[in-house]
């Protein structure tokens, strides 16, 4: 008899840029090395011109599902939004704050909606408790919405955000149907020292109830992995990123992993 097939493996949250960062080349290496799957290709804050990250999902087709940015200050965003839907856009990233220019502050967040395209939203925790972004959860319950980096700005480990309460307000957001929320690497919970401390995995220290209280809410099915490469290869790298929450999640069972660091983006990303 054969092996059962392995539960696929998506990284939901990669940032690739020849200007910024890395090109896809280094991602490839690190997927390949740590028997990922698939990658969704997040754009970077600032850049809206979106060709390379959709250049490289045509390239490996069925690899990677490229979500985009565009300007909503630009009366023109929203017709950008379909040529890029065109172009294979999976998605695309807006700020918890993200208004659009003109007489409906909601127009990109509906136009996103009416184009299948779901939602990468980033914020403080604080953003996403607002009445704006209540508006949009409220009158788009079907646009899909995974908010990033466990609801923190950009994922900058501080070690102080999540001793406030305000993560549990961020937690009752869990009502909404269409709100996923995205994980990544320990690394992001607890700063990093400037020094080696002699501890085998020192970003096992994290405040890990977090990320279980988050599972509580979410649940698996709502919950997605990302390991932000390549900021994450400044805090613990790209294999414990994803090996530290896997065991720490260990105990929910095989069917919850699977949805963890898999099977929920597959479905949010339509990747086949």
């Amino acid at each position: 008899m054969g092996q059962p097939a392995r539960a696929r493996i998506v990284d939901s949250h990669c940032h690739i840029s020849s200007l910024w960062y890395e090109p896809i080349e280094p991602l490839l290496f690190q997927m390949r090395r740590n028997g990922v799957d698939n990658a969704v290709l997040i754009q970077m804050f600032g850049q809206f011109d979106n060709r390379e990250i959709l250049e490289a999902s045509q390239r490996y087709p069925g690899k990677f599902a490229p979500v985009v940015m565009v300007n909503a200050a630009d009366p023109n965003a929203t017709v950008d939004m379909q040529r890029l839907a065109n172009a294979g856009a999976r998605g695309v990233r807006l700020e918890a704050s993200t208004r659009s220019a003109g007489s409906d502050p909601l127009a990109i967040w509906r136009r996103a909606d009416e184009l299948g395209l779901s939602v990468s939203c980033n914020g403080s925790t604080i953003d996403y408790l607002t009445p704006h972004f209540r508006s949009v959860l409220d009158e788009l319950p079907a646009l899909p919405i995974v908010i990033e980096h466990l609801g923190r700005d950009g994922g900058t480990p501080s070690g102080i955000e999540f001793e406030d309460t305000v993560f549990d307000e961020l937690l009752k957001l869990a009502s909404c149907p269409n709100l996923f929320l995205r994980f990544h690497g320990l690394g992001e919970l607890l700063p990093r020292g400037a020094r080696f401390d002699g501890a085998s995995t020192p970003f096992i220290r994290a405040q890990r109830d977090r990320l279980v209280d988050a599972v509580s809410a979410f649940g698996p099915e709502r919950m997605m992995w990302g390991s932000d490469y390549p900021p994450v290869s400044g805090r613990e790298g790209y294999r414990n990123a994803l090996d530290l929450p896997r065991n720490t999640l260990s105990f929910l069972g095989e069917e919850a992993i699977d949805l963890l660091f898999g099977g929920t983006a597959s479905h949010f990303y339509h990747l086949s």
